[in-house]
Parts: structure tokens; C-alpha cells; sequence
């Protein structure tokens, strides 16, 4: 059955949004966020304190887009208020790996004792900080600060290695101050 739906959203305080069609520019403490929602059912308007998503005649597919909407603009709320952290372990076994960060490239040496090492370009919006073993990402954005974390996750990555056996790699160990065990 179809209805109009609404979603609405409370701008927390320290928080500024602006909108212009479907392009959001969020600001706060830490930075800005400009974001482009793609659906072109969906209206958005701001009305005082409250953002307001609303579709005409929607089924249960653009309900679901309303409230992704909705969980998509609280996250870059949070982040431009308090920056998102993932930290990156780098684990070496068998052949001890060196992991360097300079000009927005990552590199790891000898890794598995191999003699070419593997980099990684960092897309701009993340910092990138090594310490020891620990490598930690950091970024208002949560999209970018989970995407670099896996690509680095990533570049370790061997097929066809029993992972019980050859630990060697880097691991994510800590996605916004939630510890994976």
C-alpha cells in the first residue's frame, strides 16, 4: 500500500547544515562535509532544528532510502563534531615488515620477504599515522576512514595462504572505538 512518508531529523547542537536540492553541506567543530544524496524521489528540506526526507505515494524500497538517508546524515553529523578512528595492526612472523607513511603513500617492505614493496595512495580527507606496529586512520568522513582502513587491510591479503598458519599482515583491530576480537 502506498503513502506519503516522512523521515525527520533533529540537527544535534554544534551542527550547521545547509541544503541545496540534494546536496548537503554539513559543518562542525572538526571540519566540513559536503555530501550529494542520489534519489530523485526524495525531497529534502530543512525547517528550523529539523531535517526533514519526505516521498509521495512511497513503496517499502524508498522508506528504507528515507531512513538510510537518515542514518547516513547522523553519521556525518558525528563526524564533523568528533573525527572517526580505525587503527590498523601490522603483524610479522616470519619476516619482519616495515610499514611507512610519507606523501600520502603507504608502503610495506618485506613483507613475506618480498623484495618489491606494496603501496597503497591515500585519498585526501584521511590522515594516516604509524606508531610501532599500530597504524591509525583518522577522518571526519566515516565512509573514507573505513575504506582506506580495508584497502590497507587489503594490500596484505594473500589467496591461497592458510591464515592459521601464515599470520603475517596487517589487521583493523579497532573500528571507532569498537575492539574486534
Amino acid at each position: 500500500m502506498r503513502k506519503d512518508m516522512s523521515v525527520e531529523w533533529e540537527i544535534p547542537e554544534k551542527v550547521s547544515i545547509a541544503v541545496d536540492g540534494m546536496q548537503l553541506t554539513i559543518k562542525g567543530e572538526q571540519g566540513e562535509l559536503k555530501k550529494k544524496l542520489h534519489s530523485p524521489l526524495v525531497k529534502c528540506e530543512l525547517k528550523g532544528n529539523t531535517l526533514l526526507f519526505s516521498v509521495k505515494n512511497a513503496t517499502k524500497r524508498e522508506n528504507k532510502i528515507l531512513k538510510t538517508m537518515r542514518a547516513h546524515i547522523k553519521n556525518y553529523a558525528r563526524g564533523v563534531t568528533q573525527a572517526y578512528v580505525y587503527k590498523v595492526k601490522v603483524c610479522s612472523g616470519h619476516f619482519p615488515m616495515t610499514v611507512e607513511f610519507n606523501n600520502n603513500k603507504i608502503s610495506i617492505k618485506n613483507f613475506l620477504g618480498e623484495k618489491v614493496p606494496r603501496t597503497l595512495d591515500i585519498k585526501e580527507g584521511a590522515a594516516v599515522k604509524v606508531e610501532g606496529d599500530i597504524i591509525t586512520i583518522t577522518s571526519i568522513d566515516k565512509e573514507l576512514a573505513a575504506q582506506t582502513a580495508a584497502s590497507i587491510e587489503n594490500l596484505t591479503k594473500r589467496p591461497g595462504f592458510d591464515s592459521r598458519i601464515f599470520q603475517d599482515g596487517c589487521y583493523i583491530i579497532e573500528k571507532d572505538e569498537k575492539v574486534i576480537k
